[in-house]
């Protein structure tokens, strides 16, 4: 197992190097600079020169690579943000956390509630349970993020008022309360965007553990112990079940590289202020520093989901090699 993972990390490296690549490249071709943002009235033709020459604007375009990402490598510094005065990863170091327990609470509800029903719809196989299952399922598959988070905004923010349309905490908890009020008021705030996630993340693990299920339960190997006389119980939980949640374990890393894109868009719905809403805020105000490490950072987290779904794998089943 060792082996794989230091085949997969070493793999890793020529592809976030050329990542790399791609993102300087197309932060170079996006109009304005480093100094973009920055100039005022007062600068003359000459300091703009001076300027340019300090932060290597003129300098060649492999120069310009090397310094950019030696500076990530090894300092940690992604640049500066025009719009925020600040450096790029203060910025982004604020909204880390929020989209970091965000995709958490995703990625578990997900799991809860996509489990459980794969499971009935598989054993159920056609009946009633599988069907009301599947209605939901397909429900799910043609909802788009948009729609269901302004339909529970509408809902349960508007209507009934049991949650909060936006934000992440409430200012006057933020200052007033406690380390437990302010966690609480967290999660209240999490509820509706995490619930959208979460229902529309199911899809594809109650489809897939579904199909495990409903094949394992038609192959030779199960007939040949029903046929022994081996307890219905035992069987689908032994053979069946065990064998069909492996492709849905090892998945985790996958539905982690997919979360990302889901919630750029759950965080803009519901205005929760994470890397998400950054991102987009990012592209209309013209901050490519910012926006080129947010593309560089979510391609590494890409990467390292692929990594750990590849993990998990060898883990569940020690059979499987992966070449």
């Amino acid at each position: 197992m060792w082996k794989m993972i230091i085949r997969r990390i070493l793999i890793l490296i020529p592809q976030l190097l050329f990542i790399s690549v791609f993102v300087f490249l197309l932060g170079t071709l996006m109009p304005g600079d480093a100094l973009t943002g920055l100039v005022d009235p007062t600068l003359t033709a000459d300091d703009l020169l001076r300027q340019r020459e300090l932060l290597g604007l003129d300098d060649p375009l492999p120069i310009r690579y090397i310094d950019w990402i030696s500076g990530i490598i090894l300092e940690g510094d992604f640049g500066q943000s025009f719009t925020h005065r600040r450096s790029v990863t203060a910025v982004i170091g604020d909204r880390v956390s929020n989209t970091f327990w965000l995709s958490l609470t995703i990625l578990i509800l997900t799991y809860i509630i996509a489990i459980p029903l794969g499971i009935i719809a598989g054993r159920f196989g056609g009946k009633w349970p599988d069907k009301a299952i599947m209605f939901y399922v397909f429900i799910a598959l043609s909802m788009p993020t948009l729609v269901l988070g302004i339909l529970f905004i509408l809902t349960f923010a508007f209507n009934f008022g049991w949650f909060p349309a936006s934000g992440s905490v409430n200012a006057i908890v933020m200052a007033q309360g406690t380390t437990m009020d302010i966690f609480l008021n967290r999660i209240h705030h999490m509820v509706l965007p995490a619930m959208t996630g979460a229902l529309l993340g199911t899809v594809g693990i109650i489809f897939m553990l579904r199909a495990n299920i409903v094949d394992r339960s038609a192959s030779e190997y199960v007939k040949l112990a029903r046929s022994k006389g081996v307890p219905t119980r035992v069987l689908f939980n032994k053979h069946i079940l065990r064998n069909s949640i492996i492709p849905v374990t090892a998945g985790v890393g996958f539905a982690i590289a997919g979360l990302l894109m889901g919630v750029l868009f759950i965080e803009q719905i519901f205005l929760y202020p994470g890397m998400g809403s950054l991102f987009f805020q990012s592209i209309v105000q013209r901050d490519f520093a910012v926006v080129n490490a947010l593309i560089l950072l979510f391609s590494v987290l890409t990467a390292a989901g692929m990594l750990i779904s590849d993990i998990l794998l060898i883990v569940v089943d020690p059979r499987i090699q992966i070449q």
